[in-house]
């Protein structure tokens, strides 16, 4: 081993950096501290000759060597107070860290200084980009998901949706977790379709767009200068937005028929209750007017018929396993 031998006196023995970049953020956009790390290194290595920020670091002016040294080599090159940065492969070069700990614990050798330097960091949301890639070699390999359709899909949304409440309803956070997944790739999968329509195509992006946008113009409180200090009033502002938004001619507008019965119930009840109509529930013979005159009269008592339902389903589930032992 080439490696400076541990002595009474310890050299200067330079300084070790460890360069991570994440594959998420677009080459080149490094930190500040990562480019005065990479302009004052006595020598730079990359063990990847494909890694995508070599071409960046060459149009700056460092010089990359292409080089994948041991633990004690990248020690030998850091005498006499030489700096030297590593920049990372996708893995993080476990064989050379590895290396490097064994080597400082073996207490041999004067060990430089070692620094872990990220340069460029994932932002909140940034896995959702691995989605967008993953569902996206899927569509273009998978002989299953290549030829779905919206259509197709559209039972699985309804599935996933009540898998969702289900893990919600049972408290259990690795399935909410789990749930909440399958339901983001319905979202990734339809806007992966939407993206081959002929006529009028969009994507991912333009979906997150819409909402983004929905999402602050509907919140002038906090992206505006309207003031809302209440639950009430922000409900208030959200429906007058809407409304200027929809310029619906009727207040079943937007109310999907495919929902549940007491759901749709509840949801008619309320939109006739806000917007102030006086308009009496039909009678006629038969449980579904008795149902819907139930529906009705939770809703305006603050009550969701349809969780109270399934609370109450739930408990006789249970009492049905206890029966059956």
């Amino acid at each position: 081993m080439n490696a400076t031998s541990a002595g009474p006196t310890a050299p200067d023995q330079g300084r070790i950096v460890l360069l991570t970049t994440s594959h998420r953020v677009a080459p080149g956009l490094l930190s500040w501290p990562a480019w005065q790390a990479l302009r004052t290194a006595d020598r730079v290595l990359c063990a990847d000759g494909a890694h995508p920020q070599l071409p960046y670091l060459r149009e700056a002016g460092i010089r990359v060597d292409e080089a994948a040294p041991t633990a004690e080599e990248l020690v030998d090159a850091c005498a006499g107070g030489r700096t030297a940065v590593v920049v990372a492969t996708g893995e993080g070069d476990p064989a050379l860290t590895d290396g490097l700990a064994r080597l400082a614990g073996s207490g041999r050798v004067h060990m430089p200084e070692l620094e872990l330097l990220p340069a460029s960091y994932d932002l909140p949301g940034a896995r959702l980009l691995d989605l967008v890639q993953v569902m996206d070699r899927i569509r273009l390999e998978c002989p299953w998901s290549s030829r779905r359709t919206h259509q197709g899909l559209a039972k699985y949304a309804i599935e996933e949706a009540y898998e969702l409440v289900e893990a919600i309803e049972d408290g259990d956070r690795d399935e909410l977790r789990e749930e909440l997944g399958d339901v983001l790739l319905q979202v990734v999968f339809h806007a992966r379709i939407a993206e081959e329509d002929p006529d009028a195509p969009f994507s991912v992006d333009d979906v997150a767009g819409t909402i983004v946008d929905k999402l602050v113009h509907r919140h002038p409180h906090v992206f505006g200068d309207e003031t809302a200090e209440t639950p009430e009033e922000v409900r208030e502002h959200w429906l007058r937005t809407k409304a200027a938004e929809k310029q619906r001619t009727s207040v079943t507008e937007g109310v999907p028929l495919g929902q549940p019965g007491l759901a749709l119930a509840a949801k008619l009840h309320s939109r006739v209750r806000t917007a102030g109509l006086d308009v009496p529930l039909p009678t006629g013979e038969g449980i579904g007017y008795d149902l819907l005159a139930l529906a009705a009269r939770a809703e305006a008592g603050g009550t969701d018929p349809e969780a109270a339902l399934r609370a109450a389903a739930r408990a006789y589930r249970d009492a049905i396993r206890a029966v059956e032992g």
